[in-house]
């Protein structure tokens, strides 16, 4: 019946503002408290059996007081992290986070705006950090980017924009089936697997990657990619891409940019970056150079959540061609239409990418940009860079360990000793070594195969990390070394 009345109207926000207002003080508190005493923590800690069950209880369907709730929040969460924002994670390739960064977010969440478009002081803002991306790696103003979700989406970006601009077909409109020519982008060997996935969504398939060999500083080898464009022009297919890497995920090893887009420019090549792991070297005062030439690529990936310690989650896609970009992704349905004023006027930001939905991900890190200023980053880059080459030192000087790959930024890798030529007992060993480091809360690494040869890894993204990390680690390894080669004794008994 119209008109009926079922009770009272509802709303989320609170019944007591009051109570709300001094439970939110006690997160910031103990938020606050939580980044403070980082360092007396344990990188990570596995969770016990009782805290697992928690994750299985069912769908509540009545509620509970916020304070309990935020209760089990500090018993089931906050002490079982990933760890990245410790010292002494340097495990898979992430950022160490900060304080300004996580109030951002929260402020962000409270303001609650769609970045999808519209004529509002949020999506100017985006805008705003975009340009300083811009600035950052030495691209022009007329540039358009688009903040993402982080590297792997920035990445498809960038190749989506190459393959419809390279195709020779209108491939919005007709699809693949309508290339004239099947496309061939190229890249390392030591790639990030991203780009397969790029390549397969792109509808052109894992095959039209041409992974190139790496040399022996395991960057691409510039000749093998002039013959393989070569070849492929032969054979009738569309050399389309060339995609240089400003840091690989295995080794950081960074590709001749420069080299890189002269070939480009020479084959008619779109030339895409993936500086997810080191395109903000640019910003290092001492170490800018090893990424001369990002300024004269196509398009260009990068992650402020890693380099810039913006919290979770933050990429972004930069794109020479002012237009390239929009006709790659832009449609405008008449609900999406833009107004001559009014909150409909533009911006548009969905008309830059896949998401017509869009996180306010930029007060993060304007935020923190703001308060210490981008050449404190930069100085914090070169000081991860002097950390890894301080780690390099003391494992070169340590006989019981060896490095197998060069120190070109950030990343060691690096591998227990033991005697003979036993592989599989060496991965037993190291991983073991791995695994023991974790459990004893000690540190966190990552292991990885550089050249057919297993190895630890250690990742430093982190501004938190001292040299007396490393100093620590190394003589962990140590001591771990002696008591593992035991276990491994040919006449140590088998468990």
């Amino acid at each position: 019946m119209h008109g009926q009345v079922h009770g009272p109207e509802e709303t989320l926000d609170p019944d007591d503002w009051a109570t709300a207002e001094a439970i939110s003080h006690r997160i910031v508190g103990d938020a606050v408290a939580y980044l403070r005493d980082v360092r007396d923590r344990a990188p990570w800690t596995d969770m016990p059996h009782s805290v697992r069950e928690t994750f299985t209880e069912p769908l509540p369907s009545e509620p509970t007081d916020l304070a309990e709730v935020y209760q089990a929040v500090l018993d089931s969460l906050m002490p079982y992290p990933m760890g990245n924002i410790h010292p002494r994670f340097w495990s898979w390739y992430m950022g160490s986070s900060n304080l300004t960064g996580a109030l951002g977010d929260f402020i962000a969440a409270v303001q609650g705006s769609n970045l999808g478009g519209g004529n509002h002081a949020a999506a100017l803002m985006d805008q705003q950090v975009v340009g300083w991306c811009k600035q950052m790696l030495g691209f022009p103003a007329s540039a358009t980017g688009s903040l993402e979700s982080g590297g792997s989406m920035a990445n498809f970006i960038g190749l989506t924009v190459a393959r419809n601009v390279k195709a020779g077909a209108d491939i919005r409109e007709l699809g693949v089936a309508a290339l004239p020519r099947p496309m061939r982008y190229y890249a390392s060997d030591q790639a990030h697997s991203c780009h397969r996935k790029a390549m397969e969504a792109l509808g052109l398939g894992n095959q039209a990657l041409r992974r190139i060999p790496s040399n022996d500083a395991m960057a691409i080898d510039i000749e093998a990619l002039r013959r393989a464009i070569a070849e492929d022009r032969a054979a009738g297919l569309n050399p389309a891409c060339i995609i240089g890497t400003a840091g690989t995920v295995n080794s950081g090893a960074i590709d001749d940019l420069e080299a890189l887009a002269n070939l480009a420019a020479e084959e008619g090549l779109w030339f895409h970056v993936d500086g997810c792991i080191g395109a903000l070297v640019a910003i290092a005062p001492r170490n800018r150079n090893l990424v001369a030439g990002i300024e004269r690529a196509d398009s260009v990936a990068l992650d402020p959540h890693k380099w810039l310690h913006a919290p979770f989650e933050v990429g972004c896609a930069l794109v020479r061609d002012p237009q390239a970009q929009h006709k790659t992704f832009a449609v405008t349905p008449e609900y999406l239409e833009a107004s001559p004023r009014g909150l409909a006027a533009a911006p548009w930001l969905h008309e830059y990418g896949l998401q017509t939905t869009k996180a306010f991900r930029a007060l993060k890190v304007w935020m923190a940009i703001k308060e210490h200023g981008i050449e404190k980053f930069g100085r914090l880059i070169d000081q991860n860079i002097d950390q890894a080459l301080y780690l390099s030192g003391l494992i070169d000087a340590e006989p019981g360990l060896e490095r197998v790959a060069p120190t070109t930024i950030n990343i060691v890798c690096f591998a227990i000793k033991i005697a003979g030529n036993d592989s599989e007992a060496a991965k037993r060993v190291n991983i073991e070594a791995m695994l023991r480091l974790q459990e004893e809360g000690i540190a966190v690494l990552s292991d990885t195969t550089v050249k057919g040869r297993h190895c630890l890894r250690v990742a430093i993204t982190n501004h938190r990390t001292r040299r007396s990390d490393l100093d620590l680690l190394v003589r962990e390894l140590v001591r771990l070394r002696s008591t593992l080669l035991v276990t491994e004794s040919p006449t140590a008994p088998k468990s």
